[in-house]
């Protein structure tokens, strides 16, 4: 067996950072930075019975669906909406008016 004395693999340099999970993505680094994507209405609010809400969908987008809050606490809340009926949802499907 011959040593050559340099050693025929290369050396390839270090990364500064883990790949990317796939071209255009945003690093680690800063994904950490970005804000939420939905803030969590409940932390904000307190429904009361009487009060008027909108339905929330995915990500906190607005459904459209308007009702009334007929009992609350502080987790879920019973909502008679405009045009269908009664609704036990988590607070934070809901957004007051």
């Amino acid at each position: 067996m011959t040593h050559l004395g340099k050693d025929p693999r290369p050396v390839l340099p270090k990364a500064p950072q883990p790949p990317l999970s796939h071209r255009g993505a945003a690093p680690d680094s800063e994904r950490a930075k970005r804000p939420a994507l939905a803030e969590s209405h409940a932390a904000r609010q307190e429904l009361n019975p009487g009060d008027r809400v909108e339905g929330l969908g995915d990500f906190g987008k607005p459904t459209g669906k308007f009702g009334t809050v007929e009992k609350a606490n502080e987790d879920d809340a019973v909502v008679k909406w405009d045009e269908d009926g009664r609704m036990r949802l988590r607070q934070p499907r809901l957004k007051k008016v």
